[in-house]
């Protein structure tokens, strides 16, 4: 959002809202971005690590995996370089291979799906539930006992927390035990929310969850992500995986260490290893998660409030969750209003609004359909697509900023 001096977007730029924010440099000469939220306690943090013996596998990666396990209630957690790079590592331990098949939603970013094709499996959707934008559970039940009859059951199931949210993860905790099929948490946006009073993360509904701390996302490590679990297996196998598949551990190795300095490689893994510096800023964030959570409810409750008697259905939170606001998403009720979905969009950004689209339905990228998906297969998702918009938020956005969005919807809605 500009206003004369800065610039506020909402999270997930993209390569279309960096071209926006460099015309918007371009036009007005704003004094800084405000993307994340980087105070000086964060930058100490880093600084100390640049003066350390450490810079990449030090310990402060453990310090930062143990931090955030204990905050989620979660036995183990292993960081690595980003959340697609953990959601692939979480797929192959769960078994995820040629002939298998992953299902997820088609409202989410590309990686939920791709980390699928990476372990050469199938990928198939469950469309979202109309009134949380959320995988449907009871969308997923009709479709796996269709499944069973043809033979098609999914090997693991990645359920995205869309904008801050959980699915409901309880009921489908019981369609995996019941179908036998691994579940995977995608809380890439779901850093400190809670579900059936428990942190996301604690693992009490899945097998594993993965969180993304990309800048634009809740706690930041530049780039980075972590996979926690309670299972000591997957942690371990997990571990490997991030680095090479390789081990010192004598109790991993296939022969007696040669020395110190024996290392095995038993198993094909990837370079997918954070750093130390990433994992100090990581760290140095999540002291400060309780606070951002605090100032993205009160902006949640904010907006509930000034926008609901404007022509827009606004999120909804499931009984018994808690959602952490990664984003406050919008659907315009086009039958009441005048303008396009498009309209709308490119008047607020003319404005000065980093809005934003989360997302677009997955089965309708060019690589997906080439697998076969097309229009109309998930029509839940394609309405959701067709009247979304995502509107600012994130812990620096004041309350009289937050006024000014407010005022220009009210403009476009009302008097256009």
């Amino acid at each position: 959002m500009f206003n004369g001096k800065s610039i506020f977007i909402s999270g997930g730029t993209g390569s279309f809202g960096r071209n926006f924010i460099r015309r918007l440099l371009e036009q007005y000469q704003p004094k800084r971005v405000v993307v994340q939220n980087i105070d000086q306690s964060d930058i100490d943090a880093v600084i100390e690590v640049l003066n350390s013996p450490w810079l990449t596998q030090g310990p402060t990666i453990e310090r930062f995996e143990k931090a955030l396990a204990e905050h989620c209630q979660a036995e183990y957690a292993v960081a690595v370089c980003n959340a697609t790079a953990a959601l692939h590592i979480a797929c192959r331990v769960a078994g995820l291979g040629p002939g298998d098949c992953l299902w997820t939603t088609p409202n989410t970013f590309l990686a939920s799906a791709n980390c699928g094709r990476y372990c050469g499996a199938e990928v198939d959707f469950v469309d979202i539930d109309p009134l949380t934008w959320n995988l449907d559970a009871f969308a997923l039940e009709s479709k796996l006992e269709a499944a069973e009859r043809d033979g098609t059951l999914p090997k693991v199931l990645v359920a995205v927390a869309f904008s801050g949210q959980s699915c409901d993860m309880r009921k489908i905790a019981e369609l995996a035990e019941r179908y036998g099929f691994t579940v995977i948490e995608d809380a890439s946006h779901a850093v400190g929310a809670s579900y059936a009073g428990r942190p996301v993360g604690c693992c009490e509904f899945a097998a594993m969850t993965v969180f993304s701390f990309h800048p634009v996302k809740i706690i930041t490590s530049a780039e980075g992500g972590m996979v926690l679990t309670h299972r000591a297996d997957l942690a371990e196998r997990l571990q490997r995986l991030r680095s090479h598949g390789m081990t010192r551990d004598p109790q991993q190795m296939t022969e007696p260490s040669h020395g110190p300095w024996y290392y095995q490689q038993v198993e094909l893994g990837f370079n997918y290893r954070i750093t130390d510096l990433q994992a100090a800023l990581g760290l140095s964030q999540l002291n400060k998660l309780d606070h951002f959570i605090e100032r993205r409810r009160e902006l949640a409750a904010r907006y509930d409030q000034l926008l609901a008697y404007l022509p827009l259905t606004l999120p909804a939170v499931q009984s018994g969750a808690e959602s952490a606001w990664h984003l406050y998403v919008v659907r315009l009720q086009l039958e009441q209003i005048k303008l396009s979905q498009t309209q709308v969009f490119e008047a607020l950004r003319a404005a000065g609004l980093g809005v934003n689209l989360h997302y677009i339905p997955v089965h309708l990228q060019p690589y997906y359909r080439e697998q076969g998906f097309k229009d109309g297969d998930f029509p839940q998702a394609e309405r959701y697509y067709d009247e979304a918009i995502s509107l600012p938020m994130f812990p620096l956005l004041s309350d009289e900023q937050q006024d000014y969005v407010i005022e220009q919807l009210r403009r476009l809605l009302l008097e256009e």
